[in-house]
């Protein structure tokens, strides 16, 4: 059972990073500090720990959040790296919900990139306390104090130095510990595992002096006793230092920022230590709350003495174990041969096998105590988000918030016997990755699945073909269009059978009106019992809630409508709510195509990173795509321009930035939101989706 001062010594943490800042290469550092493994392994020679999907190591990206148990200074700290592709923002989103603290990993010589900023926010969102890693002070152009400016400038926080570079670029040799005054070098011959210390060097001191009186103002505004003694020039202990941080830190007022060059094997160890010292606890973060069946507010704190009250963050496919759920425990203590429920899905569920991870290996363990992070085996009905507890309690945690894809594709077996796997191996990559949705097109009968961007469609494919094994064949991309209405509208049906078999009859009269940007689809009943009896009710709300999903216009789902149930009438002996489902169902379609609908587009938020001289030729080619240009700023040498385009002008985007500029602009682009296409171009759109 995990006692209090083991529950102390815990640490959930996720690392996470603009791709290419060196996030991976950071964690297969720690993993070797710490022991977990015993070669380094790197990104670019395909052999990280933490990368070891196929996918992964042909792209030296991170695709898939992977989680790893190590250990420091007598702590337990579960990591989870999470993948800096805008279109994996899924993986970053999910695993930010189960984290207590966040690795934030810039470059040296980027600094805070776009995606930085993405997941930034999301931290932002779920109020995690982050420490910053300034990595790659070896490379040219690197500027410790220009990271420092841009955290400030671009994410609004309030960073602090607590190491900084002694050199940089090539000079880079150290790292200088401000809380201690010393100079910490990190011997090659033992690939950076032994630490010197030594006194900081003439030539730095007057620096560090300076860097280190700035972090104890700014630890001053935030604990008195610390200012007493900095106002009456009196030591101030390392400890002291520790515990001020500790507490701004987690109070989200300060960011303690380090630095160092993972690839050189240098500045690790103070990092893995300021985990230790400053990210929280489960302890130290609020009770999780969650919902009983009564609906009522409920609160678990992190302690193994109260009820079982565990969140699924993820599911994965295993070829050995089938399915593995990735699971955080919050409360309470999760046990083999445990009897557990579901009551999201109403469903009891049996355990198999408990593990704790490391990348893709793993060990059986007999339970996961409140606060640790570890993996289920044997879960048959839970989903991604779903809350587990002991049989004959209920409590519903707040689930995870998935965003909407917004690029789809035509797919479709090679042969007769592809046709069952490919169903069975999109439906297990469903269950996997809540952004990755399949649908089948009424109008053509095409299985079109659908995700987050280019990239993201592409490793499906690829893990269709290689892991599953399914041959198939793949359209071109195409856009996920939505469709919305511009006036109320009314319309009445009426259905009705006679002759051999049981008469029916149902007989509503719907307004749909417009809604505000957002609100989604709702129905509202506004007749009297009389009228219609109250048990006709849900069936009619079914029945036009299920035909919103198929606009007018081309049959994509229809945005922000409120529909009313304003008449109607039934037959005591003949109605039934199949009759009124279908009713409603004729009278929706009707006052659909009669309320002036439009066709949405998704729009994508841009941000390209151009040196000065393809400023136009970049700009010229988002003009002729019907870009928005938002603003454009001059930053170190380059251009950062800021753009809203519709997602249909930005298939192969990437080769045509490349060609303007010479493969030296680099972009991301993430949904933004559904916008009205302009009239010509809608029209010309309906007609190429409808094959005139």
């Amino acid at each position: 059972m995990a006692s209090i001062e083991a529950l102390a010594k815990i640490r959930n943490i996720g690392i996470m990073a603009h791709i290419d800042a060196g996030k991976t290469t950071t964690t297969e550092r720690i993993l070797f500090y710490t022991g977990r493994s015993h070669k380094l392994g790197e990104v670019h020679d395909g052999n990280a720990v933490m990368d070891w999907m196929e996918q992964e190591q042909e792209r030296g990206i991170t695709i898939s959040s992977a989680a790893t148990t190590c250990f420091w200074a007598d702590h337990q700290i579960n990591i989870i790296d999470t993948p800096g592709h805008v279109d994996f923002t899924v993986e970053v989103e999910r695993s930010l919900r189960v984290l207590d603290g966040v690795v934030a990993v810039f470059c040296a010589v980027g600094g805070v990139e776009p995606q930085s900023e993405t997941v930034w926010r999301q931290a932002d969102r779920y109020y995690i306390p982050r420490i910053a890693f300034v990595n790659k002070m070896d490379r040219i152009g690197a500027s410790f104090a220009g990271c420092l400016a841009e955290m400030e400038d671009r994410l609004g926080a309030s960073p602090v130095a607590v190491t900084m570079p002694a050199g940089s670029e090539d000079a880079f040799i150290g790292v200088i510990d401000l809380v201690k005054q010393r100079l910490l070098r990190f011997r090659e011959d033992s690939l950076g595992q032994e630490v010197l210390e030594e006194p900081v060097p003439d030539a730095y001191l007057e620096a560090s002096s300076a860097a280190r009186m700035q972090l104890l103002e700014k630890l001053a505004d935030f604990d008195e006793e610390l200012m007493d003694k900095y106002l009456n020039d009196q030591d101030i202990t390392p400890d002291e230092i520790h515990v001020a941080l500790r507490k701004a830190t987690l109070a989200l007022k300060l960011v303690p920022v380090f630095c160092g060059s993972a690839f050189k094997n240098k500045g690790i160890q103070p990092l893995l230590d300021a985990v230790v010292r400053y990210l929280p606890s489960p302890l130290d973060i609020p009770p999780v709350e969650g919902e009983d069946k009564d609906g009522q507010k409920v609160q678990r704190q992190a302690d193994s003495k109260e009820p079982l009250a565990a969140l699924v963050f993820k599911l994965q496919t295993d070829p050995f174990v089938g399915s593995l759920a990735f699971v955080r425990v919050y409360s309470g203590v999760l046990a083999l041969g445990q009897k557990l429920y579901n009551p999201r899905q109403k469903k009891a569920e049996k355990l198999a096998k408990l593990l704790k991870l490391h990348a893709n290996k793993r060990e059986e363990v007999q339970q996961i105590g409140a606060g640790d992070i570890g993996a289920l085996v044997g879960l048959k009905f839970t989903r991604t988000g779903d809350t587990l507890c002991s049989g004959g309690d209920s409590v519903v945690l707040e689930s995870i918030a998935f965003p909407e894809p917004v690029i789809g594709i035509a797919i479709e077996p090679k042969t007769k016997a592809d046709e069952g796997r490919l169903k069975e191996s999109l439906d297990r990559i469903v269950r996997e990755d809540p952004s990755f949705r399949v649908a089948v097109s009424e109008d053509t009968g095409q299985t079109i699945i659908s995700g987050m961007g280019e990239l993201h469609l592409e490793v499906v494919v690829d893990r269709l073909i290689r892991e599953f094994k399914v041959a198939a064949n793949v359209g071109k991309p195409q856009v996920s269009y939505r469709e919305a209405l511009k006036q109320p509208a009314t319309a009445e049906a009426r259905f009705e059978t006679q002759g051999a078999g049981k008469e029916q009859y149902g007989h509503v009269e719907i307004e749909l009106v417009p809604a505000k940007k957002g609100m989604g689809n709702s129905f509202e009943s506004c007749v009297r019992e009389e009228e219609i009896p109250q048990v006709f009710i849900e069936a009619i709300e079914k029945g036009v809630l299920d035909s919103l999903d198929s606009g007018p216009l081309v049959g994509y789902p229809l945005l922000d409508v409120r529909a009313r149930l304003v008449g109607g009438s039934y037959d005591e002996d003949k109605s039934t709510e199949m009759a009124f489902g279908v009713a409603a169902t004729m009278a929706c379609r009707k006052a659909a195509a009669e309320a002036g609908p439009v066709l949405l587009e998704p729009l994508m938020d841009l941000e390209i990173i151009t040196p000065d001289e393809y400023l136009g030729d970049v700009i010229n080619d988002l003009n002729k795509k019907g870009a928005q240009i938002n603003r454009v700023e001059a930053e170190k040498a380059v251009q950062v321009v800021s753009a809203k385009a519709p997602l249909a002008e930005m298939f192969g985007y990437s080769t045509d930035l490349r060609s303007n500029t010479q493969g030296r602009a680099t972009f991301t682009m993430q949904f933004s939101e559904f916008a009205e296409v302009p009239a010509r171009r809608a029209e010309v759109i309906i007609h190429k989706i409808r094959g005139f």
